[in-house]
């Protein structure tokens, strides 16, 4: 891809963050217990939105790292748009088949591999607004008698689509508090 050395890893998360499903987040004050299912989709527009708003910011401020152990707001941007686009696919299948287990996902292997600290802004800002509102737009189709279909985690955590939507949306809401942005 490039000749440009890989930044410093940064370290793995591999806490299980199931938890904000039961209790605020202490960070970033977000509250999944009180996320009407009916909103998923508009804020998950919505915190797409606030993202791309985020990348049009200096090219240069966007790829610096305030400590080589912590993403750039690129890198976060980058990790966002993943966590969009895998959100849709697990989505889907809770939608269309009987108790999927997904497959593992190694969001930091995945920033190393994907050189994310190299990605284009002007490309990822289009994908990011893409895939978030994709994901909205699906939540946003679910049906009453769907809320309660289940999916399994690598790991063995058991989703609902109503349990994962308000997980997942508290990735993007806490990266924007991980670069100092105020979520919506």
């Amino acid at each position: 891809m490039s000749d440009t050395p890989a930044p410093t890893a940064v370290p793995g998360d591999d806490k299980d963050w199931t938890w904000v499903l039961q209790r605020p987040c202490p960070d970033c004050g977000f509250e999944a217990a009180t996320v009407d299912p009916a909103e998923l989709g508009e804020r998950m527009r919505a915190n797409a939105d606030q993202w791309a708003g985020v990348l049009d910011a200096d090219e240069v401020a966007l790829r610096s790292r305030p400590s080589p152990q912590v993403w750039s707001t690129l890198e976060y941007a980058c990790h966002v748009r993943d966590v969009y686009e895998l959100a849709l696919r697990r989505l889907r299948l809770m939608l269309t088949e009987d108790g999927p287990t997904f497959a593992n996902w190694d969001q930091d292997e995945t920033a190393v591999a994907e050189r994310y600290d190299l990605a284009d802004p002007a490309a990822v800002r289009p994908a990011l607004l893409a895939a978030g509102r994709a994901l909205g737009d699906a939540y946003d189709a679910v049906q009453p008698e769907q809320w309660s279909r289940a999916g399994v985690r690598s790991d063995g955590a058991r989703f609902t689509v109503e349990t994962f939507g308000r997980y997942l949306l508290h990735d993007p809401v806490h990266h924007l508090w991980d670069i100092g942005v105020e979520p919506r």
